[in-house]
């Protein structure tokens, strides 16, 4: 694309919903034209509306992260639309199934795990991976991996979810591994806890909005360039590994 865009852009994965949309909102009302990335049509298109009513520019983009094609057309069609890439916010998640112990450590569902690791873990690395050329080229580069207490060791916070928690940190670990190999560039890296946030994803068993949990990811998206890297955040600050 000749004529690149001089809004600063940013790619949300699973936006179209919850945590993902609120970010994407906070992140379209501070400025930025934000790629709503969801692998279903309709609801990324409605939430694509739903942003634009609100004054938001912004644009779907198919994505679904455990697919190498659709993250390669993902970054293809952002570069085409926008031209550029300044943030990447790794929000999409699953929690699993639970259902027969299918979580609990020593009746856990290997096939669960490995479709929890395949979105929560490998679909992060496959959608940096592929948008990472973008950033580079950024100003003010920004990487958001939306991770949770749950994955803290030190914590080790909620119910036994064998699959789910170690998925958070891989994460964790594979985002300081990125803050590593980054060091040395524009590009920051860091994790995010949003906290315990009513979304279908937790049944919205908790007084906490998608917009309060969005908060730290908004921060950790606009750091300035002397700002943390490799660091895992939630609002009260640095969460313990």
């Amino acid at each position: 694309m000749d004529d690149v865009n001089d809004k600063k852009t940013a790619l949300v994965t699973g936006a179209n919903k919850g945590i993902g949309f609120a970010i994407a909102h906070a992140l379209g009302t501070a400025g930025f034209a934000v790629a709503v990335g969801a692998r279903d049509a309709t609801r990324r298109e409605e939430a694509v509306e739903r942003l634009r009513a609100d004054g938001i520019d912004a644009f779907g983009v198919a994505l679904d992260v455990t697919s190498d094609d659709s993250v390669a057309m993902a970054a293809k069609t952002i570069e085409q639309t926008a031209g550029r890439l300044d943030v990447l916010v790794n929000n999409a998640g699953i929690s699993g199934r639970t259902d027969g112990g299918a979580q609990i450590p020593s009746t856990v569902d290997l096939d669960v795990l490995r479709t929890v690791l395949d979105t929560n873990v490998f679909g992060v690395i496959r959608v940096t991976n592929a948008v990472l050329p973008l950033l580079r080229r950024a100003e003010s580069p920004r990487i958001v991996n939306i991770s949770s207490n749950m994955g803290s060791l030190a914590l080790q916070t909620g119910p036994q979810l064998a699959a789910y928690a170690p998925s958070k940190s891989l994460l964790n670990s594979i985002t300081a591994q990125y803050a590593r190999e980054l060091a040395g560039t524009d590009i920051i890296v860091n994790a995010a806890c949003p906290g315990y946030v009513a979304t279908d994803f937790t049944g919205f068993a908790s007084p906490r909005t998608p917009d309060e949990g969005a908060a730290i990811a908004l921060k950790l998206a606009t750091l300035p360039d002397d700002g943390p890297r490799g660091g895992f955040f939630d609002d009260g600050g640095v969460v313990p590994w």
